[in-house]
Parts: structure tokens; C-alpha cells; sequence
């Protein structure tokens, strides 16, 4: 005899009527904003109530890739605390929208090989997984697709990365990790809340995530170190909280999608927003001329997150100016923005530029990831781990710090000449060595308008 898991939150989470819900769900959908246009096979979506969050879990949902078989949903026990991952014992999970099977066969090898245990009970009040079921309803009515219903509590990460590790090698899996933000600050306090735990999602590191951040956080915990692990990026897809729909302010609940890109961030940003950037600083550098402030509208999500950068402008292949930051403290489009004006008329070595020199201006930008410490015994050992071409390095002796670009290689493509020359416009002589130097690598996708 077949068991179904039938809708317990229908009529409150999101309506219980399937025409409404429909209509609904398809309202979303036509106001997605699809700004980037690439699929993946893992999400981060909230599971509020429709009205809070509806909309931008859809937006997370656009981005799964619609070709795949199975989809894992990881998210957080509401209602049971939980010492071991369990999952559902039934045939079927149920909505207004009709049944969704479960594979279980893949329950089989969770139970054999992960651990997880059959306990329908933890189902049978929570939301977190049946909130996500109406949106794959949606977008893969065509489709015959199972899912895997996971519910987890906030110390099992390293359960749940173990199964993302096994599963996300077939590509037919997908994965869809359930969390909500903050809860019940007033909204300015959220959103400070809200963008420390985006900065951990998006760079920093999960590490340190706590549940009064994210319900999900084990969900989150596993997937952020599992995309480190393999030099992938979790790219934003959006950040609000419960006020943008209801204007009460006071005690809001906050949330954020994110999807998985299989490379680092920077090489994304390259790939699809180099243009964009290009002429954002040609934005900059006229609107100085203009004597204005720059307009920014419809900002692509992953360029508000934190980033480091530098502009370099010249003429005739000749250096017109170079500004930039090594640390990423503030958003990537602020800081382009940023540089491109300084670039052009507060670099010291320069004249301000002149309205006569744009037209002839190529313009150049450098992605700088986080810079990582080199550990060395000795100057030869130093030398040893620096890799001509790619590494960017950063030299630290006390009041004395300077860097160089991975495009300074082209001039002094000598590591010796490199690190001397280094030294010098740090103010120390090319020979300089002490305990106390401390050094520091980073890498630069490089985008340069034609």
C-alpha cells in the first residue's frame, strides 16, 4: 500500500486552491528578473510564506537546472530535535498541485551508508521541505522528477556535506537547501545581521554561522564548504526580508537565495558582467566630468557583494593612472566605481585627466581575490613559493607595505627583479629580508574593454 505525506501548511504558507496557487506560482515566475543566464544543480531559498518570500524563492528556482532526475531538499527541523538526519517514509509528499514522488531507492542508501533515519513524525507539522514542493511542481510540470526529503538539525553539517560529496558527482541531482535569515529584529538591525551572514555565504566562510543567523545553517554550513572545497562560488541571487512586503519594520524576518557556479566568483563576474563594468567606469569618469553623482539601477545581485578591485587607465599603452584596494571592504560595484573616478583624477603620479584624453583611454580592471598568507623558513623558501604570471603579492615589514598586480610579471617577468622592485616602492632596499616581513599571495581575473 502506497503512503502519501499530505499538505499540512496549504491555506497558510501559500493557497490551497491549485488554480490559485497556479496562477500564483506563475505570477513569480513572469516577474523573475533573470539576471543571470546560467542553470545550476544547488539553491539556497527561504521557506517563508509565499507573501514574504515567494518571490524570491522563485527567483531561485529559474536558475535549477531543468534537465535533472532527482532533487534533494536539506532543511531544518522545526519542530523535533534531531541527532541524526532523518528522512520520509512514505511514497509521496502532496500539495493542492498533486503528489511528488520519492526515490527510494536513494532513501535506501541514505539510511545504509549515511546514517539517516525513517521518522515521519518530523514531517508531519514542519514546512520547511513542503514550502519548496508547489515551486518544483512549477517549473517541472513536463518533467518526471523525485525527490529526497531530508530534515536536519543545526549540528549535523557534516552528515549533510557527506551526502552532497556522494551525490552531487551524478549530474542528474540537484540540491535545494531551506533557510530562512534573521528573525525578529527591527529592520535595520536585520539587514546588518543579514549582510554578515551573506558575506560568510559568499566569502568569508561558514565556519563560524550560527542558527540565530540561519535556521538552515547546517544546510548552509554544508554546502559553502563543500563549494570551497572544490573552487566553486555561491553567487547571490537576492537579499530582503519581510518588510519589503508588509512595511512593518519592527520585527522582520530576513532572506536570501543564493546558487552554486562551478568556478570561482570572479571568473563569473569576467565571463558575464565584463562589459558592464567597463562601462560602468566610463559612468564614473563622466559623471566627474559632469560634476554628478553616479546613478545605479537594476544592479546585478552578485556585484553588491564584498569585493576588492583595481582600475588602471592608459593611453598609447602608456599608464594614465592605477588605483584600486587589496582588502574587498565594501561592494564590488563601489569599488569600481570608486577607482575608475580616482583612477582618473586622483592619482597623484598624474595630472587630472582631461575631457580631450577619454576618447583615447583603454581601461582595464583586476578582480583581486582574498589574499592568503605564504608560510616561509627563509627568503630562498619565499622565492620558491611564488609563481611568476599568477601570483599577485603583497609585502608587509611593519610601516612598510606595498603590492604588485599579476600584470607587473609582463615588466619584470624575473622573480628576483620582481620582489626587489616590490621592495623598493615598499621603501625598504631590494635586498630587504627579516622575521618580521610578512607576505601575502592573491590572484586577478583581468578584463579589459577593446
Amino acid at each position: 500500500m502506497q503512503r502519501t505525506k499530505f499538505s499540512n501548511v496549504a491555506g497558510m504558507f501559500y493557497p490551497i486552491n491549485s488554480k490559485e496557487l497556479s496562477e500564483t506560482l506563475e505570477t513569480f515566475k513572469n516577474k523573475n528578473k533573470k539576471t543571470y543566464t546560467i542553470t545550476t544543480r544547488a539553491i539556497i531559498v527561504p521557506h517563508a510564506g509565499y507573501l514574504y518570500s515567494g518571490q524570491l524563492a522563485s527567483e531561485g528556482f529559474e536558475y535549477l537546472d531543468k534537465n535533472i532526475k532527482n532533487i534533494f531538499i536539506i532543511a531544518p527541523s522545526h519542530h523535533e530535535a534531531l541527532s541524526q538526519p532523518v528522512i520520509a517514509d512514505y511514497d509521496y509528499f502532496q500539495t493542492p498541485l498533486g503528489n511528488i514522488p520519492i526515490n527510494k531507492s536513494i532513501n535506501e542508501e541514505l539510511k545504509t551508508f549515511f546514517n539517516c533515519l525513517f521518522y515521519n513524525q518530523a514531517f508531519e507539522k514542519e514546512h520547511s521541505i513542503e514550502v519548496q514542493l508547489p515551486f518544483l511542481q512549477h517549473y517541472y510540470k513536463d518533467t518526471d522528477i523525485k525527490i529526497i526529503p531530508i530534515l536536519i538539525s543545526y549540528n549535523l553539517q557534516n552528515f549533510v556535506e557527506k551526502i552532497i560529496e556522494k551525490y552531487y558527482q551524478d549530474t542528474n541531482n540537484a540540491f535545494i537547501i531551506s533557510s530562512d535569515l534573521s528573525h525578529f529584529h527591527p529592520d535595520t538591525e536585520a539587514k546588518k545581521i543579514d549582510a554578515i551572514t551573506a558575506e560568510m555565504i559568499e566569502d568569508v566562510g561558514t565556519k563560524n554561522l550560527h542558527p540565530l543567523q540561519a535556521c538552515g545553517s547546517a544546510g548552509i554550513c554544508a554546502i559553502n564548504s563543500f563549494s570551497k572545497k572544490n573552487n566553486f562560488s555561491l553567487i547571490r541571487i537576492g537579499l530582503t526580508n519581510s518588510s519589503a512586503s508588509t512595511n512593518d519594520k519592527s520585527r522582520v524576518v530576513g532572506y536570501g537565495a543564493w546558487l552554486l557556479y562551478e568556478g570561482k566568483k570572479n571568473e563569473f563576474i569576467k565571463k558575464y558582467f565584463s562589459n558592464y563594468l567597463i562601462n560602468l567606469c566610463k559612468i564614473s569618469i563622466q559623471s566627474k566630468f559632469n560634476k554628478k553623482e553616479v546613478q545605479l539601477s537594476n544592479i546585478p545581485p552578485v556585484l553588491n557583494e564584498k569585493g576588492a578591485s583595481f582600475v588602471t587607465l592608459q593611453i598609447n599603452n602608456k599608464l594614465r593612472g592605477c588605483i584600486g584596494s587589496i582588502i574587498a571592504y565594501q561592494p564590488l560595484i563601489n569599488d569600481i566605481v570608486l577607482h575608475a573616478s580616482d583612477a582618473a583624477f586622483n592619482d597623484t603620479r598624474f595630472n587630472p585627466l582631461s575631457p580631450d584624453e577619454f576618447n583615447q583611454l583603454s581601461i582595464s580592471i583586476s578582480l583581486l581575490s582574498t589574499p592568503e598568507k605564504i608560510q616561509f623558513s627563509d627568503e630562498a623558501n619565499l622565492m620558491e613559493k611564488i609563481t611568476p604570471f599568477k601570483d599577485g603579492i603583497i609585502i608587509k615589514d611593519k610601516n612598510h607595505q606595498a603590492v604588485y598586480l599579476p600584470s607587473v610579471w609582463e615588466q619584470l617577468p624575473n622573480k628576483y627583479d620582481f620582489m626587489s622592485n616590490l621592495k623598493i616602492k615598499a621603501g625598504l632596499s631590494p635586498q630587504w629580508f627579516s622575521d618580521s616581513m610578512e607576505v601575502f599571495r592573491f590572484y586577478t581575473e583581468y578584463i579589459r574593454n577593446n
